[in-house]
């Protein structure tokens, strides 16, 4: 099957990682819908189709891809408080954006996946579940349960021949971590935590995604690939 048949949607592929993403997909002259909130002029340039939706809130009226060869879920967030300043509705936020919102899409595509055999879902999760790190008890817990989804559908769905792997990066730089590397001193401080010396760029991380979403990762499926810098491994 050649790369202009094949059909993919990236949810939240209108910034960071999701753009990058998004990016590479139409290189290789695949079709691309991408679902966010709000169009980007990046999009408008790469010619592929954007819906708007806010998967926060219960998805409806939504149209498909005839066929759909893969799916990335790209939404994500950084909640970073002691544990004792994190209220319910922090955990409740983290969990929708991260968790529930994969569960709505994933809903509404598996149908469209199970046609294609082969096809795969990507989803996010970071360094933070599998590394303890303080103040990220919330994020960690919310992609702890990413993690989790993934390796269970994959076993559900391995009959079905629809794949399901995560990619658990370390801080990269997206607009989601400007506050976090919004000057010098913390970006420094940001690349001396990771053994290769640097903070990730969303095109180390949607290198990944992308080998996962394509038929060279046809064999792989219920794993979470660590691109963090050697955070998770080395010290």
């Amino acid at each position: 099957m050649s790369d202009t048949q094949r059909n993919y949607l990236v949810v939240g592929g209108g910034s960071g990682i999701g753009l990058e993403l998004t990016r590479r997909l139409v290189d290789d002259g695949a079709s691309v819908t991408v679902w966010s909130r709000a169009a980007h002029d990046d999009l408008s340039a790469l010619g592929v189709e954007h819906v708007a939706v806010d998967v926060s809130e219960p998805i409806e009226g939504v149209s498909l891809p005839a066929t759909l060869d893969g799916v990335a879920y790209c939404p994500g967030s950084i909640t970073l408080a002691p544990f004792s300043r994190l209220s319910d509705d922090s955990f409740l936020q983290d969990y929708t954006i991260n968790l529930l919102g994969a569960v709505r899409v994933l809903r509404l595509v598996l149908p469209a996946l199970v046609e294609r055999p082969g096809s795969s879902v990507v989803l996010f999760s970071t360094v933070a579940v599998g590394t303890g790190l303080t103040f990220h008890a919330s994020i960690s817990s919310a992609k702890a349960a990413v993690e989790g989804l993934a390796r269970s559908l994959a076993a559900e769905y391995a009959p079905k021949r629809v794949r399901f792997n995560v990619v658990a990066p370390s801080l990269t730089d997206t607009p989601l971590a400007a506050q976090l590397l919004s000057n010098d001193k913390k970006r420094e401080a940001s690349a001396e935590r990771h053994p290769l010396g640097r903070v990730g760029e969303p095109a180390d991380i949607a290198a990944a995604a992308h080998y996962l979403l394509s038929p060279h990762s046809g064999w792989v499926t219920g794993q979470t690939i660590h691109v963090d810098g050697g955070m998770s491994t080395l010290r």
